[in-house]
């Protein structure tokens, strides 16, 4: 069961850019790719606890400001020689408006 919950308006959050959602799990991320699309994963790096949403987002994925580590917006997973993950968060567009599903936040962490 899901329980879709409006954040924000798309146009809220710059191309290559990126706004934080603060939840009881913590705070997400949420990422807008130059092609409009929408990502949300944890806001902290898994090497140091950077904060992914003040990276730069290039594609899709997105490089942690402190370490230059680079993860993947739509798996979590780190790019490169890097290892380590992020948590990914379902969400989707309607009608110009970011909709997060908050039915306990389930991760969807990729192994």
């Amino acid at each position: 069961m899901t329980c879709w919950t409006d954040i924000g308006a798309l146009n809220d959050i710059p191309e290559r850019g990126a706004r934080v959602v603060k939840t009881h799990m913590g705070c997400i991320a949420i990422f807008r790719t130059i092609d409009d699309e929408v990502f949300a994963i944890d806001d902290s790096c898994p090497h140091k606890g950077g904060p992914l949403s003040e990276g730069i987002v290039h594609g899709k994925s997105v490089t942690c400001p402190l370490h230059n580590m680079v993860l993947r917006l739509d798996t979590g997973l780190a790019q490169g020689s890097d290892t380590g993950a992020v948590n990914t968060y379902p969400l989707r567009v309607e009608a110009g408006r970011i909709m997060l599903d908050t039915q306990g936040l389930r991760r969807e962490r990729v192994a």
